[in-house]
């Protein structure tokens, strides 16, 4: 008359996954039953991520039991169960079980250990039923309350109660047993001429049933009593069947029908194909396996001062129905222990991680208890308790408490921002300046600080360097398919030819310093020329290199969703990175080489002499460029195209103040040395 324990199990199972107790304590008999029960929970659970803080096992209680060892016992397991963090724990048990649970309470309160601050909900299997000693009588039953117990499914019965109600143990119908359960409920004796009862309360026999505690009795039909009910009307109808099969056999013995006892093995066969209805109105069948067929009730336990209690059905679970249907609860209509202040009981192994957080295992201990960790960049958990943090979107961030994501920001370096008024001001003012100077040199054009070292590679210099600073204006705007094909060529060929030019003049003034010895071979190596194949030589190579590029893989507009946590920078894409530093190498050879040249020849004789000045300039040239590299590559979003502009502006004026300052000075506020007579003199 009971179901497949395994569907007990899985009851059990659904009701702690249900109200998310995964941090469980274990009680259960020392017995076979209670090793076969833990063998089939703590496998099945823990697949479904519970785990056990402990798991206690009660001494088997029996006549012949040691009352001093059985105490012993129950307060040694009293402190591990109070003192436990568990919430949930799940009894396995029978009905002598339920008279350790009381003990329990009892011992609590000797021992001094609080039951309010560590509440429990105990979880008891359907074999349990409540049940008492008579020293236990008037012993507190609160431990009871919001106790969640399954049983196998039942109804009322009709009639069931006024057919207690008609129990009268002075009757000569009453057996013997209702004398025995009447003097014990009641706390009386009935006369006996053997016993001497003067002091004894005596039983009158029209004492109430009703009138009495559930604790002692309880007036309502149990889950074992309706068991109990059940299969006797199932023997009721297997013995109608094998009666009228073809099978029977029988014999009249005073009056009645008795089965031979060869027979009475086929009775199991009968029973295990009946199906009919109970006077409940309950379907009752079995399975192949001679199981009844039937579901678990929840019962929840609501316990009163007045040592009653009262079971209250909740909820159900029916293995029959769809799988939707299934499993039912009604949580509003549970009382949960009154340490809970009727809050739903949690019972895990730590706090629950708080949305924007995700767990991580501790090391050591169980797999139910975790730490709560950060969730790491990019990431968020818009839900507590999450195992793994959810990547955001790629044009979307993570907010600063990680639980939930905010679209990012398109960004470039626009010419509205106070970064992008600063480059533009700067690149036009130096561009006005190259101007300036260009004017200066052409209005002076027949003096001879400006016929030295050939004016022509003078003025395509401050040309290139006048287009250079216009280029950089090129990085700054929202890119577009043009810009980003024009920025990186137009800077890399024009700067090219400025560096190319400084390399010839450099180059010049080593060969004019040579040409001036008697007897020189090197007169035809000096001359424009020589100097424009130079220029257009080193340009050239530059040039191809930049074909190359925009014929392989050219830039082009792109979104950058990583590089920056809360902004989408819109930046030109350089297609091939081997290239664009190819582009930069090839320039900062040119000044390598420039620069090493013109230091050599720094001790040259004043008069021929611009050695000097390029050799500052190619020192300021290679020292920004050569801190280019590392700051471009750690640095992310607009700020990298705006340490480019900065780079090309700064290296650009280098050269322009280095080179030009000098004779600027000499042209407009010393005109009175810039004459042959001056030169020299300083020659001599």
């Amino acid at each position: 008359m009971f179901p497949n324990l395994k569907l007990q199990y899985e009851t059990i199972l659904h009701i702690l996954l249900y109200f998310k107790w995964t941090w469980i304590g274990v009680i259960s008999r020392h017995d076979e039953n209670g090793e076969r029960f833990e063998q089939n929970i703590i496998p099945m659970f823990a697949q479904r991520g519970i785990c056990f803080d402990f798991i206690v096992r009660l001494l088997k209680v029996s006549y012949s039991s040691d009352i001093n060892d059985m105490v012993g016992d129950v307060i040694e397991k009293t402190e591990i169960i109070m003192k436990s963090t568990v919430t949930a724990l799940v009894i396995h048990g029978e009905i002598e079980t339920m008279l350790i649970l009381r003990i329990f309470s009892r011992a609590s309160a000797y021992e001094h250990i609080s039951t309010k601050r560590n509440g429990k909900v105990w979880i008891m299997t359907a074999e349990m039923e409540f049940t008492s000693i008579p020293l236990q009588r008037d012993w507190d039953i609160d431990f009871l309350h919001g106790a969640v117990s399954f049983a196998v499914h039942s109804s009322e019965v009709l009639g069931f109660q006024k057919f207690l109600l008609m129990r009268n143990p002075t009757s000569e119908k009453e057996d013997g047993f209702v004398r025995v359960f009447w003097e014990q409920a009641f706390g009386c004796h009935f006369p006996n001429t053997t016993v001497d009862l003067q002091d004894e309360k005596i039983c009158s026999g029209e004492e109430k049933l009703e009138t009495l505690p559930a604790s002692v009795f309880e007036m309502s039909m149990t889950g074992h009593s309706y068991s109990v009910y059940t299969a006797a009307f199932a023997v009721a109808h297997a013995l109608q069947a094998m009666h009228s099969s073809s099978f029977k056999a029988r014999m009249i013995v005073d009056g009645g029908v008795k089965l031979q006892y060869q027979e009475l093995w086929k009775l199991h066969h009968f029973v295990k194909r009946i199906i009919f209805n109970n006077s409940a109105g309950e379907k009752v069948s079995f399975n192949e396996n001679g199981e009844l067929e039937a579901g678990f009730d929840v019962i929840n336990w609501v316990t009163f001062p007045n040592q009653s209690f009262q079971r209250v059905k909740v909820g159900k679970i029916d293995f029959m129905a769809p799988q939707e249907e299934a499993f039912s609860i009604c949580e509003e209509a549970i009382l949960w222990p009154s340490s809970f202040n009727q809050v739903q009981p949690r019972s895990a192994c730590n706090a629950n991680c708080p949305v924007g957080y995700h767990k991580a295992k501790k090391e050591g201990e169980p797999f139910c208890c975790y730490d709560c960790i950060l969730c790491p960049e990019g990431k968020f958990s818009n839900q507590m308790d999450m195992d793994e943090c959810l990547q955001c979107p790629q044009d979307h961030y993570p907010n600063m408490e990680r639980d939930l994501c905010i679209p990012k920001v398109i960004i470039f370096l626009s010419y509205g921002e106070p970064l992008g008024i600063t480059l533009t001001v700067f690149a036009l003012s130096l561009s006005f300046t190259t101007a300036l100077v260009l004017w200066v040199f052409i209005k002076h054009r027949d003096t001879p600080i400006v016929r030295a070292n050939n004016r022509n590679l003078t003025y395509t210099l401050l040309s290139s360097l006048f287009l250079t600073f216009l280029c950089a204006l090129l990085f700054i705007g929202r890119p577009e398919k043009v810009m980003c094909l024009l920025r990186q060529t137009a800077f890399g060929i024009i700067f090219s030819v400025a560096v190319s030019c400084v390399l010839t003049k450099t180059v010049i003034v080593v060969l004019a310093f040579k040409v001036t010895k008697p007897g020189s071979s090197m007169r035809k190596w000096v001359g424009k020329q020589q100097a424009t194949s130079i220029v257009l030589s080193c340009s050239l190579i530059q040039a191809v290199l930049c074909c190359v590029w925009l014929a392989m893989s050219p830039p082009f507009p792109d979104l950058d969703m990583h590089s920056v946590t809360k902004e989408i920078v819109l930046e030109c894409n350089e297609g091939s990175v081997t290239m664009f530093y190819c582009v930069l190498g090839f320039m900062g050879l040119l000044a390598i080489v420039s620069f090493t040249v013109a230091f050599l020849a720094r001790k040259l004789p004043d008069s021929f002499n611009e050695a000097k000045f390029i050799t500052f300039s190619m020192l300021v040239f290679c020292s920004v460029w050569l801190s280019f590299v590392p700051t471009y590559l750690s640095t992310r979003g607009k700020y990298m195209v705006a340490v480019e502009i900065f780079s090309i502006l700064a290296s650009s004026a280098g050269l322009l103040s280095c080179i030009f300052s000098p004779k600027c000075y000499i042209i407009l506020v010393r005109p009175q040395l810039n004459s042959r007579e001056q030169l020299r003199r300083r020659k001599d």
